[in-house]
């Protein structure tokens, strides 16, 4: 899925790692997805040390159709489910196309491998079982590859055979501070509950608006715009955030939902709001790019503390 001149789809990279929360990050994929100028890649990260290394499995083995294989290895079955579930969506047609390709990692014999699936119109469904170092290394080399328009990833699964809770500074804090794009980490995701946008006056959370209004479109979810004051005095502030955002996206054509206007802790108040939505929606707020302003914004604290989904937009 390497991205080619003249071609400007759609990406979307969901990472599997056999939890629930990563099949709930799928199916909000699928609704994401569902046009024909997007693509999605479904990818397993397997790090080098998680047995397989070398010997038992010979190099001709490891080039041949990875869903044909007769092994439980690691990450194919998470893969072929989540394959199994866009088929009984109705995302992914059982005539589609289908390419496998492998690639070489030294010193790895089952090496990196993926199957493409692409349908009469090109569209690919792609499942991707990659070798890295560690997790959140493999999905960032995979953004380079792909240059995704966002990347997926749940926040209470595990990935097998690490023993460690994806949400963790090794994983989805290193996703979400150095991936380029949008980044949602779902916990509990619930697909129809709509978006809360959360808007502080500033041109960078109006582009926000815009980029997430694109997002919410193509799977049809209504928006909500929240601002907060931290005290009474700033409260007509806030309500002038919403009604500058609101005023935007109308002139869209696009119909705004509902408007809250809070008093009080930003964090604290976007994160109650939160769970009657199914993503909260927070702007980076660094403009350096530098890990040390985004993990002190609020954006960084509502991710790492909400109970429901998140999605940093960048």
């Amino acid at each position: 899925m390497e991205v080619s001149d003249g071609e400007r789809r759609f990406r979307i990279l969901v990472c599997i790692d056999g939890s629930d929360e990563s099949y709930r990050g799928l199916k909000y994929a699928a609704k994401l997805g569902g046009g024909v100028d997007a693509d999605i890649v479904l990818l397993y990260v397997r790090p080098v040390d998680q047995g397989l290394r070398t010997g038992g499995l010979q190099v001709q083995v490891a080039r041949a159709n990875m869903l044909e294989w007769g092994l439980e290895l690691p990450g194919i079955k998470y893969l072929k489910k989540g394959r199994d579930m866009l088929v009984e969506l109705g995302e992914m047609g059982e005539d589609w196309r289908e390419e496998s390709t492998h690639t070489a990692v030294e010193g790895v014999a089952l090496g990196d491998n993926k199957i493409e699936y692409i349908n009469k119109d090109g569209k690919k469904i792609v499942l991707k079982l990659k070798v890295a170092n560690d997790i959140a290394s493999g999905i960032l080399d995979q953004w380079e590859i792909g240059q995704y328009d966002i990347i997926i990833l749940g926040a209470s699964g595990k990935w097998r055979g690490m023993a460690k809770a994806l949400w963790d500074p090794a994983v989805a804090e290193k996703i979400a501070v150095h991936a380029p794009c949008s980044v949602i980490v779902t916990r509990d995701l619930e697909i129809g509950n709509g978006h809360l946008i959360c808007v502080d006056g500033s041109e960078k959370s109006l582009d926000m608006v815009r980029k997430d209004a694109t997002l919410a479109s193509r799977c049809q979810c209504p928006i909500s715009l929240i601002s907060v004051s931290l005290d009474v005095e700033g409260e007509e502030q806030a309500a002038d955030n919403v009604a500058r955002a609101k005023e935007m996206l109308e002139n869209l054509g696009i119909e705004v939902a509902e408007t809250l206007i809070r008093v009080g802790s930003p964090v604290e108040e976007i994160i109650e709001a939160g769970p009657d939505f199914s993503l909260i929606v927070v702007s980076d707020t660094s403009k350096t790019g530098l890990r040390r302003f985004f993990m002190g914004s609020v954006a960084f604290k509502v991710m790492e503390n909400a109970h429901n989904s998140v999605m940093i937009v960048r």
